[in-house]
């Protein structure tokens, strides 16, 4: 995978797949990646088949060669140097809204009506993002997390977009279960 090239099939074992390389069906495969609710190799597994084309066709001793390339591609080529955990600022889900705006921004049309952009592509548009509502609010997540002040005019934008500041906090079927159980005992 070339930085001047938007690859569109993979080499794996000897047999070339295609892959899904549009930002929607990514975004779906991270959605995927990040389901808490699974086992790792659940998500794994359904990540990879939304994206390789013939996934059922795959040997599984290919799998751990397809989880390398399909992370690379995801990453826009680039090989994951630094895998410690990072705190989460942005959130593809809860946060569609102003990405969305920023990159129709950047790439001057409505990228939702495209019938096609490459993932490299939309990546690429993301990253071109300036100032606007995303940057800030992933900037004053930035100071909460760290607990740096905020600015004046933070403060005041926080006070007024609290909730599209604060990450949603997303909890399994199990915390969920427990946290009504928990709710019927005091009677609430």
């Amino acid at each position: 995978m070339a930085g001047w090239d938007l690859p569109e099939f993979v080499e794996i074992g000897g047999k070339t797949y295609q892959i899904n390389a549009d930002y929607r069906d990514i975004l779906d495969s991270i959605t995927c990646l990040s389901n808490q609710e699974e086992s790792e190799q659940t998500c794994l597994y359904v990540a990879m088949a939304l994206f390789y084309e013939e996934f059922a066709d795959m040997p599984r001793k290919d799998y751990q060669k397809a989880i390398f390339w399909m992370m690379r591609f995801i990453n826009c080529g680039e090989e994951e140097t630094d895998t410690r955990p990072r705190p989460k600022l942005l959130d593809w889900e809860q946060d569609h809204n102003m990405i969305v705006a920023d990159v129709n921004k950047v790439a001057g049309c409505e990228v939702r009506a495209l019938p096609f952009c490459h993932w490299w592509t939309f990546i690429a548009w993301f990253n071109a993002i300036g100032e606007g509502q995303l940057s800030t609010v992933v900037s004053i997540r930035d100071k909460l997390r760290r607990g740096k002040k905020l600015e004046k005019w933070e403060q005041e934008f926080y006070r007024d977009h609290k909730r599209q500041v604060n990450l949603k906090q997303r909890y399994t079927a199990e915390e969920l279960a427990e946290q009504e159980r928990l709710k019927k005992l005091l009677g609430e």
